[in-house]
């Protein structure tokens, strides 16, 4: 077996923390048990043809019958914290109505399993999956869904507040904005274009309600968590370079703007509708957030579109990047994550909390079913790239505390269902077998290197 890359350590501070992530609906299975309601993930799963493979995510690594394996072998991996969500519906199937028990206590039990394993619990309030209900209703485009939202918030915080101290609010508000409600590759599916865009308001206003009903519970740290891209230019010509600050602006300002600044873009100047913003809505959502979480992936290299396209800008490929198994969708570029952690610092100086890295990793072809470990030495060049360009951002005065690898898990990939595996841990999704990976062995090693 050749060398594995070791990334350079010297930058993180004694005390920085390394963590796992997975998702509540892309794990757990089981998604009628227990008088679990329905999600828009759900309706999306159930549509022909909307998931490449037309996998269910049931059973899928059923870590709702099979949570005490994950709790050891994150034990075994030795990290700080654990990420995972709770499904909305798991816990509350009709918005405004009853909370189930049973769901509340399966979260209780994760979070004492993990306490018990010397693991922080990390909890995400909401990672995609909306009621069904409340899609009906006009999802997150209708401003009473953030408040539908801060009910369910209040629900969790009374029923797991005393068992979990810290929370994201919000997953990746830009993947529901533009892949959910702009271009439906994503649930609910719907194909809006700039009329997603009360989307992006609605759920930061949720994030604000939220935050506020988890601290009024103990909270010790709250924030949100988006995926955020380094938009890089096709060329140094005019129309590039501006739609390049379109897309920047629709992927990455509109997020973390109102969030860090108290305000939102100009998205008139740019031909957009504005924001619903009401009174008081703003000061909410740049109320005090203990951290700002950072999901990346790759950067976006961005050209000026067809004059006939209904968006100034178009997607391209980045010149010279290795890929993931998504292809020239995902080019491999290490340095793009240091630069994009230094253009917020640049950008929102003091406004910035610290910076948590929420996700980060990548899926490689697999087999389906294995008779021992994987030598997923890709997987472990890319995370070895991305810690190293952590390093650099912190060595670059960035405040980051925590590394977050996605995933503990190979899991039910949105979209594409079983045919992308980012896991630590293969899966055999015939059996829920889990067999960790030479990555696994090898983020083991490098978090007890860390800690020396």
């Amino acid at each position: 077996m050749p060398e594995q890359p070791s990334p350079d350590l010297s930058a993180f501070p004694r005390g920085f923390r390394w963590s796992a992530a997975t998702a509540a609906f892309q794990i757990e299975g089981s998604r009628r048990a227990d008088g679990r309601g329905r999600s828009i993930w759900d309706d999306f799963t159930d549509t022909p043809d909307a998931v490449r493979d037309g996998a269910t995510a049931d059973p899928g690594p059923d870590s709702y019958r099979r949570h005490r394996e994950d709790v050891a072998l994150l034990r075994e991996l030795g990290v700080d914290r654990y990420r995972f969500s709770i499904s909305w519906v798991r816990v509350q199937p009709e918005p405004g109505g009853p909370v189930l028990q049973a769901g509340l206590d399966y979260y209780r039990r994760l979070a004492d399993d993990l306490r018990e394993a010397g693991i922080t619990p990390f909890a995400t309030l909401y990672h995609w999956d909306l009621p069904s209900v409340l899609e009906a209703q006009g999802g997150w485009l209708a401003r009473d869904t953030a408040f539908r939202f801060a009910e369910y918030a209040e629900a969790v915080a009374a029923g797991l507040g005393d068992s979990i101290r810290n929370w994201y609010t919000i997953n990746e508000p830009v993947s529901t904005s533009l892949q959910g409600y702009a271009v439906g590759t994503l649930a609910p599916g719907r194909q809006l274009l700039f009329g997603s865009l009360p989307s992006v308001h609605h759920q930061l206003l949720a994030h604000g309600l939220a935050a506020d009903a988890l601290r009024r519970h103990g909270a010790e740290e709250v924030g949100i968590v988006n995926n955020h891209t380094l938009v890089l230019p096709a060329s140094e010509s005019e129309a590039d370079l501006t739609a390049a600050s379109v897309y920047d602006v629709l992927h990455n300002r509109i997020f973390a703007d109102p969030v860090l600044t108290g305000a939102f873009p100009d998205l008139e100047a740019l031909g957009m509708p504005p924001m619903p913003v009401e009174d008081g809505d703003l000061e909410l959502i740049a109320g005090a957030n203990d951290f700002y979480g950072i999901n990346f992936y790759n950067p976006t290299t961005i050209g000026a579109a067809d004059p006939e396209s209904p968006v100034p800008f178009e997607i391209l490929p980045t010149d010279g990047a290795p890929t993931t198994g998504f292809g020239t969708d995902w080019p491999i570029v290490p340095s793009a994550l240091t630069g994009l952690l230094a253009d917020f610092r640049e950008r929102y100086g003091d406004r910035l909390p610290p910076v948590v890295i929420g996700e980060n990793g990548a899926s490689f072809p697999e087999p389906g079913r294995v008779d021992g470990p994987i030598d997923d030495a890709d997987r472990i060049s890319y995370l070895a790239g991305h810690i190293d360009a952590v390093g650099a951002a912190l060595r670059a005065g960035v405040d980051v505390r925590e590394y977050t690898v996605w995933s503990l898990l190979d899991n039910f990939e949105w979209a594409d269902g079983y045919t992308q595996r980012f896991g630590l841990v293969h899966v055999d999704f015939d059996t829920a077998a889990r067999t960790p990976k030479a990555s696994f062995d090898w983020y083991r090693s490098l978090i007890s290197e860390a800690r020396r």
